[in-house]
């Protein structure tokens, strides 16, 4: 049987650190947010032939190195920044149809996107989480305990802000897909935790084990082998498709990779270890 509530401390201060970095690198460089959020400009040409779309964005990383190059159907290509001016537009589509010979027509459409729609999709966002979040506070609390809903809620919220953590260190752009995957890993975490509350209820019930940490260990040492294995092969499709991807794929699959990991680790030693001490504090017995 694995010995995890006793070494708990050691489990939050991983956590801790991770979280404290990201939060301090998001106080002092801010989150990388890209064009969904921040506004922009999304430039769409008709390549009309299969093209190398590594290569184009390679070629015009001089307007701006954190251009967003991305293949869509039809031959299509569009091209978003935040940074590139109207003038520079015109340059961009006389590169790309010198490079493939292309026509005026090609030009399929330039869209701005305006600070103030950004601002309206972070407050949707964030409704969206917090909405989210509610709901599974309410069915955890109804399906188990308050304790167990509150410790599930600390695990998930841990969960988004690791996520975001390491968006923030590494400064990975932050877009609509960002948010998408972020539910995502809601959904993910707290599967991954109710299957572990539910062996503690099960084993609770039996009256085997005398104390909270004997009864908890237990019943992650029972569920482990199921929870490594759904995570590994989950992981296995999601970094599949993150190398092999286009980039609006890659967009969504990275932060589900980093939240999957997260999940996995928040519910054997984040969210079991606190229901124990939730538990303790209100003078609950086994």
């Amino acid at each position: 049987m694995f010995k995890i509530v006793e070494k708990s401390k050691i489990w939050f201060t991983i956590s801790l650190i991770i979280i404290i970095v990201g939060m301090a690198t998001w106080l002092f460089k801010g989150l990388n947010l890209g064009i969904d959020f921040k506004g922009g400009t999304v430039v769409t040409i008709k390549i009309g032939k299969e093209f190398d779309v590594v290569e184009l964005r390679k070629s015009l990383e001089k307007y701006d190195p954190q251009i967003d190059v991305r293949e869509i159907e039809g031959y299509e290509v569009t091209i978003r920044s935040n940074k590139i001016t109207t003038e520079q537009v015109n340059q961009i589509f006389n590169d790309v149809k010198a490079k493939y010979g292309l026509k005026d027509d090609a030009l399929r459409s330039i869209d701005t996107i305006g600070p103030s729609i950004g601002k309206e999709l972070r407050r949707s966002a964030i409704i969206s989480t917090l909405l989210a979040t509610l709901g599974i506070l309410i069915y955890t609390s109804f399906r188990f305990e308050l304790w167990s809903g509150l410790a599930a809620i600390i695990a998930l919220v841990h969960d988004l802000l690791v996520t975001i953590s390491v968006y923030t260190i590494l400064q990975i752009p932050v877009n609509s897909s960002f948010i998408a995957a972020m539910l995502t890993i809601l959904g993910y975490s707290i599967n991954d935790t109710i299957v572990v509350f539910d062996r503690i209820r099960e084993n609770r019930k039996l009256g085997k084990y005398h104390d909270f940490e004997t009864l908890v260990d237990a019943s992650i040492t029972q569920t482990l082998a199921r929870s490594i294995n759904t995570t590994l092969t989950t992981l296995f499709t999601i970094t599949a498709i993150y190398i092999f991807g286009v980039p609006s794929i890659k967009e969504f699959a990275l932060p589900l990779i980093i939240g999957i990991i997260s999940g996995a680790y928040s519910s054997i030693f984040i969210a079991s270890p606190l229901w124990v001490i939730f538990e303790k504090r209100q003078g609950q017995r086994v």
